[in-house]
């Protein structure tokens, strides 16, 4: 069956052609409220770099922090304190990363005539990526804090977030801007920017390894029988180009002495006359290197040996040829609808994805990975809600008999760059059948405009 791409808007689909061995499909997403400022904005690359070597920890740098206009304040120079954490400093790619932002001393003021009183301030900042994987992570913070009296400083805050690792390679990560927003009887927001010359000061680093490359290496024969001796004409593809690669005959998973080598072309492909004289042969694979493995090696293709005395009298030779099928995949239904979210108060509007079925019939090596992606939220006016701001909790079953395991993906942050729904490893047999799930939730900031807002998930299969 060939893989397809479709887009789904508004409930409204689009078609966009015919992709080889992917397959994707568009879900919209809509939620009721949204949110405001400059949190909204799309993430922005951080441009530089700090020299190889430094260790992590806490930092400085030059800050202006502008008070709300009502406050008739002036704007406050100084030097910000801050350290970043991650969670995982090796993660993998596609792995969702927690990052802490905590920000020791601020030159920012109480912008208030009087005292602040205490558990009124609720922190957001940008933590800024550069290297391997640039752009930008928002963090917020709870609103917890001391009473702090006329004139004095605002004090220490926490803030959190998560992003996706979509590049292998070491990632730098350095503190950004920070609003300190003050709810109660009136609303104020302290926007902070670092105002240093050069590039921000990095406060951490992670290195991320790959995630191991799909195997779709395959073989196909010219005849699905012979007698002893005979050369059967074996196509391949999706071998290393140039590489050299060993043709041989299988009875299970034990090789046999029907051999052959051939060089990958160009594009990967193998051609290979393999004569088969062991009668115990059953299958033939392909692979580069010294031995068959998942990794390097083909799935098998049935052969029979057939032999070249007549049949006894009364006796019959029976033969069956198993066929490999396709990797694709099914979704029940197309919009998702996700929860509405009060107006001021923000928070989570959870919903799920429509459940998705994954049926691999390659009867070949190679596992699949299904991953997603997913746009900013947009609403009235323009206003945006990142597409960082959507997480999900997958799940997948396997059906009974299905030879593979299937692997959820980890729980956090989908975004843009995308994250890993669902997965199956390479084996030296897989295949079938496979239900994924998803429940998912947009984190709505406060005061977000009323309306409602819309992204599109789309789901990638290969």
């Amino acid at each position: 069956m060939a893989p397809c791409r479709r887009e789904v808007t508004r409930g409204r689909a689009v078609a966009a052609g015919v992709r080889n061995r992917r397959w994707q499909a568009a879900v919209g997403l809509a939620v009721l409220a949204a949110a405001t400022g400059g949190a909204l904005s799309p993430p922005a690359s951080a441009d530089g770099a700090e020299p190889p070597g430094r260790p992590p920890g806490p930092v400085d740098f030059r800050t202006q922090c502008l008070p709300p206009q009502e406050a008739g304040l002036p704007p406050a120079d100084g030097t910000s304190t801050a350290r970043i954490t991650v969670a995982d400093p090796a993660p993998r790619v596609g792995d969702t990363v927690t990052v802490t932002y905590r920000l020791a001393a601020t030159p920012a003021v109480n912008p208030r005539a009087g005292e602040l009183p205490a558990d009124v301030l609720t922190p957001t900042g940008r933590v800024l990526l550069a290297g391997a994987q640039s752009g930008e992570v928002t963090v917020v913070g709870t609103r917890r804090n001391e009473p702090v009296g006329e004139g004095g400083q605002l004090p220490a805050v926490t803030m959190t977030g998560t992003f996706t690792v979509t590049a292998p390679g070491e990632t730098t990560l350095a503190p950004g801007g920070y609003t300190l927003h003050t709810g109660g009887p009136t609303v104020e927001d302290t926007v902070c920017t670092p105002a240093e010359a050069g590039a921000p000061p990095v406060s951490a680093r992670l290195t991320a390894t790959p995630l191991p490359a799909a195997n779709l290496r395959s073989v196909a024969l010219g005849a699905a029988q012979g007698t002893p001796g005979a050369r059967v004409e074996v196509t391949g593809a999706g071998f290393a180009p140039g590489a050299v690669v060993t043709v041989a005959g299988r009875a299970g998973a034990a090789e046999t002495a029907d051999r052959a080598a051939a060089t990958a072309d160009a594009h990967g492909g193998v051609r290979a006359q393999l004569p088969v004289t062991d009668r115990s042969t059953t299958a033939v694979v392909a692979y580069e290197g010294a031995a068959w493995s998942a990794r390097l090696g083909s799935g098998p293709a049935a052969y029979t040996v057939v032999e070249a005395a007549p049949p006894q009298p009364g006796t019959q030779q029976l033969s069956a040829v198993v066929e490999p099928g396709a990797l694709a995949m099914t979704q029940t239904g197309e919009d998702v609808s996700l929860g509405a979210v009060p107006y001021g108060d923000g928070g989570a509007a959870p919903g799920r994805i429509a459940t998705v079925t994954v049926k691999d019939a390659r009867g070949g090596p190679a596992g699949w990975s299904l991953t997603g992606r997913v746009t900013d939220f947009t609403g009235p006016g323009g206003v945006r809600i990142p597409g960082a701001s959507l997480s999900w909790t997958p799940a997948c079953t396997a059906a009974p008999g299905s030879p593979s395991p299937c692997t959820p993906g980890s729980a956090g942050a989908v975004g843009p760059d995308g994250a890993v729904l669902a997965s199956t490893p390479d084996a030296p047999l897989t295949g079938g059948t496979f239900t994924v799930d998803a429940n998912v939730s947009l984190q709505v900031p406060p005061y977000t405009p009323p309306g409602g807002y819309t992204a599109l998930l789309t789901l990638t299969l290969s």
